[in-house]
């Protein structure tokens, strides 16, 4: 694959990612919702990586690491929003014992994580250098 191609790859399934965190927080499944937020910033990361180093990006679902792999100059409120959005991949997929973060994702707290997370979003997506790309995410 080209670098445009690998992009390309990582921004459309980012898309396809942030449809299914909107289907999700429609059908009220909150807390699987945040945890697409997450894998769409993962990916659109790891777009940018790749557009910035022409290489494999790490394999990791930490947003913070891979903003720093990214060479990203993030503010303090997005690195703590990166590091919060992280750990919805983690809660989501191995919930506590008395499933605390299933309680917390009411729809208030979800809608307000989810329109934070679709800010950083269309920050990230400026950050993308290559050019020529197709539609992406930003268009949403």
């Amino acid at each position: 694959m080209t670098q445009k191609e690998k992009i390309k790859y990582w921004l459309k399934s980012a898309k396809q990612d942030w449809t299914v965190a909107s289907h999700l927080f429609e059908k009220k499944d909150y807390s699987y919702a945040l945890f697409f937020g997450h894998l769409t910033i993962e990916k659109i990361l790891k777009a940018i990586y790749v557009d910035k180093h022409d290489s494999t990006p790490p394999f990791s679902h930490n947003l913070v690491y891979l903003s720093e792999k990214a060479d990203l100059d993030l503010n303090d409120n997005d690195l703590e929003l990166l590091e919060e959005v992280s750990d919805f991949n983690l809660e989501a997929r191995y919930p506590d014992d008395k499933f605390a973060f299933y309680q917390k994702c009411t729809q208030t707290f979800t809608e307000r994580k989810l329109d934070q997370i679709g800010r950083i979003k269309k920050w990230l997506l400026q950050q993308i250098q290559s050019k020529k790309l197709p539609k992406t995410i930003s268009d949403d």
